[in-house]
């Protein structure tokens, strides 16, 4: 990098964070992560590995535990990892976030983010911290553990995307139109290796939350991250939450280089829609008006923050939720729900006929509210894929607060923008009701704590080393598309995170129930497992049990047309290799259970030469490419990142 060359944000931050590797984009690089952040999904098993790698404390600057997804305690397995969470927290130096207190991605913004700082986090929505000028990357929980440990972070250098914002919003539109809209731009697929970076007058207009709902989502267009300036606006946020100590102007320079700008005129954008089941799947509310709806859920961690609740109950009030509409309200946080309730627009909630749950991710993943059969389910959250509700034959859209509570007072889908009634003006208090009590610190004498471990926490498993060849069967094909939820799926299912013999049980269950049992024959029968993937292959969440649980069934190898990034990087942390058809034609030639070879695949990976595969069941062959740096061929041939950084460890010492 050229000291005086001009730099957007995203380089000024990994200038000041790389340890390793060449500044330029598409180079693989390390940088030093300044805080981490785990949720009791990813977490739990994060806190594991972090165990069996033997670290003796943390060694960020700081490190946050939050307890906000399983938190409907229906047995006991979540209670039980919940408790090993505070346990282990407390050994290891680690600020815990109790039930109740709050979803992580909204604690973070309020309590602990700071501009110009690097935020490491075991789920995929991270990048919302960006809305606060802070650099937050989604990861699996073993890079995360492994970040706490001490060790840095890799990641390719993301090329960057100006999205330069003017002008503003009309009355009734919501950032949350803007980021669909951005959707509606860049799909859901083809962003890999790149960032979002955020200019132009029009992001003075932006709150701090509305900035994050845009940096949140940026995440479903499959970009490393999405990024904010921290300006005035950023700093009177902080200031409320009396944090003002942690601000810094962070601005990109004039003239910085950027792959690509775009521009988009904040009062041209119009009501939009995210249709089943893909956030990317664009329509305007027009198009759909006049739609029945069953259900509304307000809340999440995209559209959950006082100004959007304060907003849905100045439209509710002096009005009742229709009588064919279930309304369900969920708070970011304890703070947004205590504030809101000082107002009084939480009575106003409730006497509209709104139902109040905990501020926990509840709807978002399936664990609580899930719809009827073949319902219609308007929500403000981020992904409406196929189940993930907990009903698989319902149909989710995605839409602004505002669009939401349209329908949830007539029944249907309509436009939210009305001449006759007057849209709410939110005014945000000088002062918020600040409480932390449900924040745990770490105590000092650490070393007295003894962790709890209920029933349901098994061992982690490491992978076998790579052998010198691979024979396999194709155990499943599945399309274009596929998501972290398509794999293993969250929902009721996810209270066994820390069980793997009993997840791995439920591996594909949306979409092909008897994988687990073909792939248990296979492994029996000593053959590995491949699977077979389209575009955009493992899509979503940051779950790296997608990665854990075929590793469990005896999956060696994934090829597939393309690949998301995090998953992509799962894979390979569990010594699964991620390999890319070199043409698109030979996915449509590959059946399952067509038998597959390749030959001293360990010396040429580690040579880094192309991989010829052999269909013995069709009698033909293929070639297959990768993109692995030489520290990840070196992770697959170790057998994954345990025992690469266990056997690094030995070695140092």
């Amino acid at each position: 990098m050229i000291a005086n060359m001009p730099k957007s944000i995203i380089q000024k931050i990994i200038e000041q964070h790389i340890v390793g590797g060449e500044f330029r984009p598409g180079e693989e690089i390390a940088i030093k992560v300044d805080q981490t952040l785990t949720q009791d999904a990813t977490g739990t098993m994060a806190y594991l590995q972090f165990e069996a790698l033997n670290f003796p404390k943390i060694k960020t600057e700081l490190s946050l535990s939050y307890i906000d997804h399983n938190t409907i305690q229906s047995s006991f397995e979540s209670a039980d990892d919940h408790q090993y969470l505070e346990f282990v927290a407390a050994k290891y130096g680690v600020f815990l976030s109790k039930a109740g207190n709050g979803i992580c991605h909204q604690v973070h913004l309020e309590r602990f983010g700071k501009p110009g700082k690097v935020l490491l986090g075991s789920d995929s929505h991270t990048p919302t911290a960006g809305g606060l000028g802070m650099l937050g990357i989604g990861a699996g929980g073993l890079d995360v553990a492994v970040a706490m440990g001490g060790e840095p972070f890799y990641l390719i250098y993301p090329k960057v995307i100006r999205i330069n914002l003017k002008n503003k919003l009309l009355p009734w539109i919501s950032a949350k139109d803007i980021v669909l809209r951005i959707l509606e731009i860049f799909s859901t697929e083809g962003n890999v290796g790149y960032a979002f970076e955020y200019g132009g007058q029009g992001v003075k207009t932006l709150s701090i939350p509305e900035r994050a709902t845009i940096a949140n989502m940026g995440t479903e267009s499959g970009v490393t991250t999405s990024i904010f300036p921290s300006d005035e606006v950023t700093k009177q946020f902080l200031k409320v939450q009396k944090r003002e100590g942690d601000w810094i102007e962070i601005k990109a320079d004039n003239n910085a280089k950027y792959e690509k700008i775009v521009d988009i005129d904040l009062a041209k954008v119009i009501p939009l829609v995210a249709c089943p089941h893909n956030p990317g799947n664009i329509k305007t509310v027009k198009e759909l008006e006049g739609m029945k709806v069953n259900q509304v859920c307000i809340g999440s961690c995209t559209n959950s923050s006082y100004k959007d609740l304060m907003t849905v109950a100045k439209i509710l009030k002096g009005r009742s939720v229709h009588s064919d509409i279930d309304l369900v309200i969920s708070p970011g946080s304890r703070q947004v729900l205590e504030n809101i309730a000082k107002q009084g627009a939480l009575a106003d909630l409730i006497t509209a006929g709104a139902r109040i749950m905990e501020p926990a991710c509840g709807f978002c993943i399936g664990n609580s509210m899930a719809p009827q059969t073949n319902a219609v389910s308007i929500r403000t959250s981020n992904r409406n894929f196929l189940g993930r509700s907990g009903t698989k034959s319902a149909k989710v859209y995605l839409t602004s607060p505002e669009t939401a509570v349209a329908a949830a007072i007539t029944g249907k889908i309509i436009d939210p923008r009305n001449p006759k009634v007057n849209y709410p003006k939110i005014e945000i208090p000088k002062k918020f009701y600040l409480n932390d009590n449900m924040i745990i610190t770490p105590p000092k004498n650490r070393e007295k704590v003894k962790i709890y471990r209920g029933p349901n926490i098994k061992k982690v498993s490491f992978n076998t080393s790579l052998p010198a060849k691979i024979f396999g069967k194709v155990a499943i094909k599945v399309g274009d598309n596929i998501t972290t939820d398509h794999i293993i799926p969250a929902g009721s299912r996810m209270k066994y995170r820390s069980n793997i013999p009993e997840y791995a049980k439920f591996t594909f269950e949306i979409i092909d129930s008897g994988f687990y049992k073909r792939a248990r024959e296979n492994k029996t029968k000593k053959n590995y497992n491949i699977i077979v993937g389209g575009i955009s292959y493992g899509q979503g969440s940051s779950r790296e049990h997608a990665a854990l649980c075929p590793m469990f069934l005896g999956v060696r190898i994934v090829i597939a047309k393309s690949f998301e990034r995090i998953h992509s990087a799962n894979l390979v942390n569990f010594g699964i290799i991620p390999l890319v058809f070199k043409s698109s034609l030979d996915y449509d030639k590959i059946n399952s259970d067509d038998k597959l070879e390749i030959l001293n695949i360990r010396k040429l990976l580690s040579k880094n030469k192309p991989l010829l595969v052999k269909n013995i069941t069709k009698k033909r062959k293929f070639e297959v490419s990768y993109e692995l740096s030489e520290r990840q061929r070196k992770i697959l041939l170790t057998g994954g990142l345990l025992p690469y950084i266990s056997k690094k460890k030995n070695y140092n010492n």
